[in-house]
């Protein structure tokens, strides 16, 4: 049986956007079907015009993303959800979002399904483990059984974290992840796809 996950995030200057695509890469490759969706932004475009590139980004990865739904969120055996980190917390733009699913928890629907995550910070010890760790208390409230990365793979020793994928770019001049973090968050893709898959042939 063959996974059905979305992937939920945010990026404003691609880091993040990048190790969505990789984690989807993955889990393609495991055999899962998969939905990525951009989180919207919350704020109005005076605030945008204060970072570099930032609405440009906004306007291409909205065109190129639709916006995640609650629908995406029932239709999933698997959610993976993936932020920057803003002051070592979850970026306000995925927290929204989560905070929407609250008719979801309410009715048990995500309940026994797999939930992961992944995040980048400006800095190397710039909150991702408290921005992951934060995450997964989310996802517990929501019932999804969480799935960390671990180090199940050679890749984990040379970039990430054990809770989830992971990049640090310099916040001063915007990079792309480096290949290591790509290939753990491929790495994630792959191991999220194949523990939803087991989760959701036992729920029938």
């Amino acid at each position: 049986m063959a996974a059905k996950l979305l992937i939920a995030f945010y990026s404003r200057n691609g880091s993040t956007e990048a190790l969505a695509n990789a984690v989807a890469e993955g889990a393609r490759a495991a055999g899962a079907e998969v939905r990525v969706r951009r989180v919207r932004d919350i704020v109005g475009p005076e605030v945008m015009a204060q970072a570099p590139g930032w609405a440009e980004n906004s306007a291409r990865m909205q065109a190129e993303y639709p916006a995640p739904t609650t629908d995406d969120c029932e239709w999933a055996d698997g959610i993976v959800f993936g932020a920057p980190t803003r002051f070592g917390i979850i970026a306000a733009e995925l927290k929204a979002f989560i905070d929407s699913l609250g008719g979801l928890w309410f009715g048990g629907k995500l309940f026994n399904k797999v939930g992961a995550a992944f995040g980048a910070t400006a800095t190397t010890h710039g909150g991702a483990e408290s921005t992951l760790l934060g995450l997964f208390a989310a996802m517990s409230h929501l019932g999804l059984v969480i799935v960390p990365n671990g180090y199940g793979d050679p890749a984990t020793f040379a970039a990430g974290t054990p809770y989830g994928s992971h990049t640090a770019v310099d916040g001063q001049h915007v990079k792309a992840p480096a290949e290591t973090d790509l290939a753990v968050a491929r790495y994630q893709g792959k191991r999220v796809a194949q523990v939803a898959a087991t989760l959701a042939a036992l729920r029938g």
